[in-house]
């Protein structure tokens, strides 16, 4: 069956449910005790998740004895596997692959409440309320093809409603009654995996005194990307001007092509490379020994922000404001340049090396560097 045809179909069968639908949530059952059983959904990337950890915090302060289950990415359950307020976790990578097999799951443990943090359509709504919850959320309402059941239909909200993606998410869990707090996303690094961290750094020569700059090549989408080539000049200069300084080029196993490339224009053994050495679950210690994190709008962004690590960010195809860092400002560096392209084809860019971000420049990426590494500018 093709992907309209399904989605067709499911809204037909999801309009039936609702109209023979028997469900009473009563408004009086938010916040308060009556609600035991908690699906939060948030189950696409490493940093749309992180965003989603301030979310999940303000549901666990409003429901401190609900039982809650995070929808999540598998990919990605190792690494979040410690997130505080979470009492189970299932798998789910998007998409109709599973989708019938995950509703007969999450129908069986009876949820009083979904709330949708991150999640495409058009499977996340309908497996919410295939959970049987009672009240089901999720902002930005506008646009949902199964609008209809959502227990916020009005007002009509969109993304252009929220200044950040955390602030999307931590209104979507007040209306499920959640409590206030702050923005500051949670990743608990672990003592072990810190001592782990330290004897990988050991075996490629980086000493426990030695400074550690990472930088990520890779990027989510390839329009993201800063040019390989100026990554690669950049670190020559911060080595040459810091006889001490050590490099970790950061990114996934599927990167190592790129990174290797890098390295090998780098040419100096005191960059090593992490990528498909460091297992995702360890990366959060390894983002914390640096001093400090290169990196364009990804997850390692993110997850350098959300352990404390100062970033020097890189934007161009996406606004900072929206997905930058969003506390602790004082400790980022963000070099925003603007989109040259229109309309910006982002995930379907065709530059090998995009041109909006070839508009950041080695000369300024370093001057931050060096301001934060406290070099000669």
């Amino acid at each position: 069956m093709g992907t309209h045809l399904r989605e067709h179909a499911l809204k037909l069968a999801m309009r039936l449910a609702k109209r023979l639908d028997r469900r009473q949530p009563d408004p009086a059952e938010l916040g308060s005790a009556t609600i035991q059983r908690i699906l939060v959904v948030s189950c696409t990337a490493i940093g749309d998740t992180l965003m989603s950890t301030p979310a999940i915090r303000s549901l666990r302060l409003a429901y401190p004895h609900a039982h809650l289950t995070l929808l999540i990415h598998p990919a990605y359950r190792e690494l979040f596997a410690s997130l505080p307020g979470v009492n189970a976790m299932l798998g789910y990578r998007g998409g109709w692959k599973g989708f019938v097999r995950l509703a007969l799951t999450l129908h069986r443990q009876s949820f009083d409440l979904a709330v949708i943090l991150h999640g495409n359509e058009p499977q996340a709504t309908p497996l919410a309320y295939l959970s049987g919850a009672r009240w089901i959320f999720k902002l930005p309402n506008a646009g949902n093809p199964f609008q209809f059941l959502l227990s916020n239909r009005e007002p009509q909200l969109r993304w252009e409603d929220f200044q950040h993606g955390i602030e999307q998410r931590l209104a979507t869990a007040a209306l499920a009654g959640g409590a206030p707090t702050d923005w500051a996303m949670d990743m608990p690094v672990g003592d072990h995996e810190r001592l782990l961290v330290d004897d990988w750094l050991a075996r490629q020569g980086v000493k426990p005194a030695q400074r550690v700059l990472g930088l990520q090549a890779g990027a989510s989408t390839v329009s993201r990307r800063w040019p390989a080539g100026r990554l690669a000049e950049l670190a020559r200069r911060l080595l040459a001007a810091d006889p001490q300084l050590a490099i970790v080029l950061t990114g996934s196993a599927a990167e190592l092509p790129l990174i290797e490339r890098i390295a090998a224009d780098i040419a100096n053994p005191r960059a090593v490379i992490s990528a498909g050495a460091v297992p995702l679950a360890h990366l959060p210690a390894l983002m914390a020994r640096m001093s400090a994190l290169v990196t364009p709008d990804t997850g390692a962004l993110h997850l350098a922000v959300a352990v404390g690590t100062p970033v020097i960010a890189l934007f161009a195809v996406s606004d900072w404001r929206r997905s930058g860092p969003a506390v602790a400002l004082e400790k980022h560096t963000v070099i925003q340049k603007w989109r040259t392209c229109e309309p910006c084809l982002s995930k379907r860019c065709p530059y090998p090396e995009p041109p909006c971000m070839d508009l950041i420049s080695v000369d300024e990426v370093e001057t931050a560097c060096r301001q934060r590494l406290d070099l000669p500018t």
